[in-house]
């Protein structure tokens, strides 16, 4: 397998002594679009972190993780040259992360900045190709005409479209979304995933895509992986992640993750509903 994303045998114990990941190995193919999932508390969050290298694993372990084939940290060390590391990973953070002051365009150009000279970057001064390039990616994310608008006047859903379109700007090959839904209606949900599907197709970008909504994540996703207490106890098929399997996997959590439901199954979505997943009459009252 070409992979995009190599982990193995990551532990994470915060100073608490919780237990935060535990022997984590993952493998994910380039080009795959791929859901985590599990209660709150189960490690999703953490272990996107550590992907990115915003955190570092435990000093005692062997574990590791590499991003196309770059070393992101190791041995609980975090690389020395992470900053170009992380040109490659675009990060989608749950509330965003927008400078509300400043412009959408300027705001998406900061996706340019490890390649612009340090003297650019600090004075926020773009070519015109760069501009014309930022334009082009807030059209893909269907809010162009929003680019001389401040980030803050934007709604919630088009801020984690200006932040998708940071990624792409970047030129990320891979793209960790840290549940981008989470805040968002119905409607604004329906686009992120729409778009976070269609850059995973058109640019063949690695997206790892953290939900609470086990439904969203089997629409989207033909791979599905699933943490409980910082493990991971489901790696495999969408379609083999049964409700029977959730209750054997999460036990009594099943209920608090299946009564989030599907929050944009109403919708009159491109995505095709998933048919094997059909909750027995004790599980849809729960819901």
């Amino acid at each position: 397998m070409d992979a995009a994303i190599r982990i193995n045998a990551l532990n994470k114990t915060f100073g608490s002594g919780r237990k935060a990941l535990q022997g984590v190995d993952i493998h994910i193919a380039r080009g795959e679009m791929v859901a985590l999932i599990g209660a709150s508390g189960s490690g999703k969050s953490t272990l996107l972190r550590h992907m990115a290298g915003l955190m570092a694993g435990n000093s005692d372990s062997q574990g590791f993780i590499e991003i196309n084939g770059r070393t992101v940290q190791k041995n609980g060390k975090i690389a020395g040259n992470i900053r170009s590391v992380r040109s490659d990973i675009g990060f989608v953070f749950q509330q965003f992360n927008l400078v509300g002051r400043l412009s959408v365009i300027t705001n998406v150009l900061a996706g340019t900045l490890h390649k612009v000279p340090l003297w650019r970057s600090l004075i926020r001064w773009f070519t015109t190709e760069e501009k014309a390039r930022g334009i082009d990616a807030l059209r893909r994310v269907g809010i162009a005409e929003c680019w001389g608008q401040r980030a803050s006047t934007l709604s919630g859903g088009q801020q984690q479209r200006a932040a998708i379109a940071r990624a792409m700007v970047q030129g990320a090959k891979v793209i960790l979304a840290d549940e981008p839904i989470a805040s968002l209606d119905p409607e604004s949900s329906r686009k992120v995933m729409d778009i976070l599907a269609r850059v995973n197709q058109e640019d063949q970008c690695t997206v790892v895509v953290s939900l609470h909504q086990v439904n969203v994540a089997l629409k989207y996703c033909q791979r599905v992986i699933a943490l409980h207490e910082g493990k991971v106890v489901y790696d495999g098929a969408s379609s083999g992640l049964t409700p029977a399997l959730l209750r054997d996997l999460y036990g009594a959590e099943a209920d608090d993750i299946l009564s989030l439901g599907d929050h944009i199954s109403s919708l009159q979505d491109k995505v095709k509903t998933v048919q094997h997943l059909t909750w027995p009459a004790p599980l849809a009252q729960a819901a």
